[in-house]
């Protein structure tokens, strides 16, 4: 590492890496779990393994990201299928849909893990890129997270997602800031059915206005099976109704499951798809 960081924070995350012995990383593909990943390759060198899920639920760029990383910093990269997909809790998509993808998740790391314990002569400990922000959010991955042992070394030493940008801004890492990527599944409403075909609609989508339109941020949320498309309020204007026209033509054509595509009243925020369902 640098001898030249300025982060107050780096000494505690170091340390907290290094005292773990051995660490198999979950990497998404965002900021956050690069940068965890890259620090844990280099303060545990031969000590570490990623592993990163693929799944409907994955967006392409987030694997790609992976795979770029890994081959250039040389990790230990194992891509798994995690089978969230065969659990129909999972597929019926209630408000806690995301504790049952990361039991299947973690569950697969722990096997990952105890197949090293003779390599590293230790069990490797799962740690996840959760940050401190994350803590007030609705996550109940979290839960899962507990069930299974994994720790957050950035929960653990106070870090928050600006912590994390400016610390891999420090480091030169290319992906500093980067806009965040969250499961497709997080843009399906809650009680409408994931399926991997709704899910590619939204990634298709997504991409499709990003490129069209030059803008970072966009979300494609499904309800039942319409489209809502959601932008930042500065931005609302550029999807005009020839750019949505378009799009819904090429969806119908490509994704019979999805309906109609229409601008969302409201502006870009973030979780909008978790919805509590009462009796």
């Amino acid at each position: 590492m640098p001898a030249t960081l300025k982060h107050s924070k780096w000494p505690a995350l170091l340390d907290a890496l290094r005292g773990m012995g051995a660490v198999t990383v979950a990497v998404s593909g965002g900021v956050d779990s690069l940068l965890l990943a890259t620090l844990a390759h280099r303060s545990l060198p031969g000590r570490t393994l990623m592993a990163h899920a693929v799944s409907p639920a994955v967006p392409p760029e987030c694997t790609a990201r992976v795979r770029t990383e890994a081959q250039a910093q040389g990790w230990r990269l194992t891509l798994v299928d995690s089978g969230e997909f065969s659990d129909e809790r999972y597929l019926q998509n209630p408000y806690d849909r995301c504790y049952f993808c990361k039991q299947h998740l973690y569950s697969c790391l722990g096997v990952l893990s105890r197949e090293l314990s003779d390599w590293f002569r230790t069990t490797p400990v799962i740690v996840s890129g959760t940050n401190s922000d994350d803590m007030g959010e609705h996550r109940p991955g979290l839960d899962a997270a507990r069930e299974h042992g994994v720790r957050h070394p950035f929960v653990e030493t106070g870090i928050s997602k600006g912590d994390i940008r400016a610390m891999a801004g420090e480091l030169g890492l290319w992906f500093a800031q980067i806009p965040a990527s969250p499961c497709l599944a997080s843009r399906v409403y809650t009680g409408t059915r994931v399926t991997p075909e709704i899910l590619a609609a939204v990634s298709f989508a997504e991409t499709f206005l990003r490129d069209r339109l030059n803008v970072q941020v966009v979300r494609c949320r499904i309800q039942n099976r319409d489209m809502l498309v959601e932008m930042q309020e500065k931005q609302r204007a550029l999807a005009d109704a020839q750019t949505l026209a378009e799009l819904d033509r090429q969806l119908k054509a490509q994704f019979p499951a999805v309906g109609g595509v229409t601008l969302d009243p409201e502006g870009y925020r973030s979780g909008r798809a978790f919805t509590r369902q009462t009796p």
